[in-house]
């Protein structure tokens, strides 16, 4: 399996461009744009209060196929009521018209400030501009457009054999701040050129975002606009991936590690992180409630402001730990910061084992585990580090 960025699958272009939604004048206005109908799966906000442009895009994903996405950032086009929605399918149509495609084959995602309707004028002077600059080369202009307060843009992409034939995997993805699942608060687009057989798509979709998209957490809000979009042009014109494969588990492993990376990518880059920190809970009494401890652990504001701090204090830990409703027996409990051990049965083992977690702590990236002693369970999360810089960026997000 080889790893590049500029593995871009066949049957796909791309392009970015300023419209003037961002007073910075950076880009805010990006496409992609498959050169027929393509196969298509997605995955949504769980957010009772979902934007106008995941209304649009989750009914019109549900037919399985579709041929172009238009992504905005700086304005969510969220609780803007049925104007809203009207401002969502136009956006939809000048895509739909600018290329001679059907309107219900164009999915809309938007991003930014929530409450503010879309600038129309934006779309209507600049969507034929955008189309009329597709190339298959300005994906790295999308991941560009697609920021908000990113502080940089998120791509990866995998490139594997199947039968002979090169199949490429390219994954993008918007993400820094109101973070958590179920999904992560987050845009992301994979697009590949495999041949898979009919549902798997989808299936694929999904098990890749629940290992990947679904383990992360930044600040334990939810946005109204999360969207992941998979769609598959079929041009590798490789032998039909098939069910229960040797192929098909060879290319849901490239997704997984794509989703994953993007995934961990949000989290290094959470509105003021230093840390890029990954929860894992062993030996739990089944893997449910180790999902449950390790989502506890990875959301506690006071443990999340220990690692900032490169404060080792374990007790923070180990008190989530305790009021997840995982099953825990606290004398049967050990934690360790990457290799150092910090706990035992429940029990601290002193002051020099401190230091050595705390000289853990000042890494930018390490894993905290927590051992249960109970069970087979497993699960992980991924988390950051809480910071002054955090509340800095979100008292003036809408300035």
């Amino acid at each position: 399996m080889t790893e590049s960025v500029l593995a871009i699958p066949k049957g796909f272009k791309a392009a970015a461009y300023s419209s003037g939604i961002k007073k910075s004048g950076k880009l805010d206005l990006a496409l992609i744009c498959a050169d027929k109908p393509v196969e298509g799966a997605g995955v949504f906000t769980t957010n009772k209060v979902v934007a106008a442009p995941v209304k649009i895009t989750e009914s019109r994903v549900r037919q399985g196929l579709c041929q172009a996405i238009l992504i905005n950032s700086g304005n969510a086009n969220a609780c803007t009521g049925a104007a809203g929605l009207q401002d969502a399918r136009r956006c939809g149509d000048l895509v739909a018209e600018s290329l001679d495609i059907a309107p219900e084959m164009v999915a809309v995602s938007s991003t930014g400030v929530i409450g503010v309707p879309l600038p129309m004028h934006c779309f209507e002077e600049h969507v034929p501009n955008l189309c009329r600059m597709l190339s298959h080369d300005q994906f790295d202009g999308v991941a560009r457009a697609m920021m908000t307060t990113d502080a940089f843009p998120k791509m990866c992409s995998r490139a594997i054999q199947v039968d002979g034939q090169e199949v490429r995997l390219l994954g993008l993805a918007k993400g820094a701040g109101m973070i958590h699942p179920d999904m992560a608060t987050m845009l992301a687009y994979v697009v590949t050129d495999a041949v898979l057989a009919d549902g798997l798509l989808e299936e694929s979709l999904r098990q890749a975002v629940n290992g990947s998209f679904n383990r992360i957490t930044v600040d334990r809000d939810t946005s109204t606009n999360d969207t992941v979009l998979l769609l598959a042009s079929g041009d590798a014109e490789n032998l039909e991936i098939a069910r229960d494969s040797s192929a098909l588990e060879q290319f849901n492993d490239a997704l997984n590690e794509i989703m994953l990376a993007l995934a961990k990518m949000i989290v290094r880059d959470g509105e003021g992180a230093t840390k890029l920190v990954r929860v894992q809970i062993n030996s739990a009494a089944n893997d449910t409630d180790a999902l449950i401890a390790a989502r506890s652990v990875a959301t506690s504001q006071l443990v999340k402001t220990a690692f900032f701090g490169e404060d080792a204090n374990w007790g923070r830990i180990i008190a989530a730990v305790g009021y997840s409703g995982a099953d825990v027996d606290p004398d049967q409990v050990s934690i360790l910061f990457d290799d150092v051990a910090m706990v035992a049965k429940g029990l601290g083992l002193g002051p020099e084992q401190e230091a050595k977690a705390s000289e853990i702590l000042k890494k930018p990236e390490f894993t905290v585990t927590v051992e249960l002693a109970l069970g087979e369970g497993q699960a992980y999360y991924y988390t950051s580090d809480l910071t002054y810089d955090y509340v800095k960026i979100n008292a003036d997000y809408r300035s």
